[in-house]
């Protein structure tokens, strides 16, 4: 059985806990069905930042996120999201599952997908001035983060007309609608062809930008996202490496995560290929089977 490896630190000298961090690691440590994901994982996301999360098949990215959630609570460590414990910060949170798609034949409007959001959770009938008020807020705030994330006119068609890039904006709006400081998307841009990957990672930079939202992305690709990002984290072999891209993403760093000789290459059109990764599957899925293969995506030869 291959021993979990230490993790690789970053090339700059370490910085201690920032204060009032949103996203907070320190020695963390989550197992799953009794083997351990990763390990020993420090990392510290200010206000603001866009982080994504990369590494490859398996490694526990999307784990991540569900110890954020507090849905799955870590092995070892302390984890803090906006000072709570994970799953404590209610509203403050959004979150955007693994896309998921919708049958043609759903007449739910996308506005009603967005409203899900905001009264989802809610039981029980309100007296009529408190359900008049809610209705007026959550009419006014539809209708904003609609615009915001440029759906306004798609959002009255059903779901299930919308294209794969509409529908995405439409559950993007559904996570913001609380008006939540974190924002955590899993794998927001799988599914999508090139155009709409571009589109969402537009949307989603500025929204962290314009917003001041923190997000959390776990990426399938990072080249759509690289130009915004301000950090990335690397989970492999059970460890995990965090810094700006320039610093992670190198022949130097992921040689050292992983413990074997790893080849980081810039395509012509500005791509990052990841050459080298042990213990990767050849062929992913037949919607990927088209693609190059890139740091955030799974195989030999890329990274996820």
């Amino acid at each position: 059985m291959k021993p979990v490896a230490r993790v690789a630190r970053p090339a700059e000298p370490a910085v201690g806990p920032a204060a009032g961090a949103v996203v907070s690691l320190h020695g963390a440590a989550v197992r799953v069905g009794g083997r351990t994901l990763w390990s020993g994982v420090d990392l510290e996301v200010g206000a603001g930042e866009f982080v994504a999360v990369l590494g490859p098949n398996g490694v526990g990215k999307s784990t991540l996120v569900k110890v954020l959630l507090g849905v799955l609570p870590p092995a070892a460590g302390e984890v803090r999201v906006l000072g709570e414990r994970p799953g404590r910060a209610g509203q403050r949170v959004g979150y955007l599952p693994q896309r998921r798609s919708f049958d043609a034949s759903l007449r739910m409007r996308g506005r009603d997908i967005v409203r899900l959001g905001w009264d989802g959770d809610r039981w029980g009938v309100p007296l009529p001035f408190v359900r008049r008020a809610r209705r007026r807020a959550a009419r006014d705030r539809i209708a904003e983060v609609i615009e915001v994330v440029g759906a306004s006119a798609y959002a009255d068609r059903p779901i299930g007309q919308c294209s794969g890039g509409e529908q995405q904006r439409l559950l993007i709006a559904q996570a913001l609608v609380r008006r939540p400081e974190l924002l955590l998307l899993d794998e927001p841009l799988d599914s999508l062809d090139l155009p709409n990957q571009a589109a969402v990672a537009a949307l989603v930079g500025r929204i962290c930008r314009e917003e001041g939202v923190t997000v959390v992305m776990v990426a399938h690709d990072v080249n759509p996202i690289l130009s915004r990002l301000d950090r990335v984290v690397y989970l492999a072999e059970g460890g995990a490496v965090a810094g700006r891209p320039e610093q992670v993403i190198t022949s130097e760093t992921l040689s050292r995560l992983y413990g074997t000789p790893i080849e980081v290459l810039r395509t012509s059109d500005g791509r990052l290929v990841v050459v080298g990764q042990p213990e990767a599957p050849a062929i992913h899925t037949d919607r990927h089977a088209d693609r190059p293969t890139v740091p955030g995506q799974g195989g030999r030869g890329a990274a996820r």
